[in-house]
């Protein structure tokens, strides 16, 4: 199993030259166990991307944000920039840093951070008063390939779950008899209609 981190690349290396469809999954693990399955049957994976589709944004709200919880964290997070500065002094001090100074640089950081921290909030106006965390995910996840490797690849998913590729074959028959029915519907919208027609002698 692929155990890699994922690398930025220039967009034209994400390209495929006619990709065709292998299977679409619910969850990015159930797409990733498929594309390992590929891998692990000498199938080309080079030739395989994992694209997410119909994107969301997700926000967990993780707690409530008070005056006090904000000037806690504006005092910690200037704590250590005081800290840290008082360290770089230190490096380039010939007498020596004392326990004096690094203290009072770490509390003149500490006052800093919660004085800026709480204009922050008060420029807020209230109306943000909690804290989260956002993430974008996809709600599908669809595994292409190269045209000339797809046959493959399907007969391969097939062998790993026979039931799933019945449910993805049938999802396609699906899609497909919409689609057609779609057509018709428009087609059958946009044709002139005979009723008010004259006749011409």
């Amino acid at each position: 199993m692929s155990t890699q981190p994922n690398r930025r690349v220039p967009t034209s290396r994400l390209a495929l030259e006619y990709p065709q469809s292998l299977a679409v999954f619910d969850k990015y693990e159930d797409a990733q166990q498929a594309v390992d399955y590929l891998s692990d049957h000498e199938f080309p994976v080079q030739n395989v991307m994992i694209v997410g589709t119909d994107l969301r944004t997700v926000e967990r709200v993780t707690g409530r944000l008070t005056r006090g919880r904000v000037a806690a964290g504006g005092a910690m997070s200037g704590a250590w920039l005081g800290a840290f500065v008082a360290l770089i002094f230190s490096l380039f001090d010939r007498a020596g840093a004392t326990t004096g100074t690094f203290l009072f640089t770490v509390l003149a950081g500490m006052g800093f951070g919660l004085v800026w921290a709480l204009i922050g909030y008060a420029l807020t106006g209230g109306h943000r008063d909690f804290t989260s965390i956002q993430q974008v995910v996809a709600t599908r996840y669809e595994v292409l390939c190269e045209h000339r490797y797809a046959a493959r690849g399907r007969e391969l998913l097939v062998q790993m779950d026979p039931m799933r590729a019945a449910q993805e074959q049938a999802r396609i028959a699906i899609e497909a008899a919409r689609a057609e029915e779609a057509a018709k519907a428009a087609s059958a919208a946009q044709a002139p209609t005979d009723s008010g027609a004259t006749p011409t002698t």
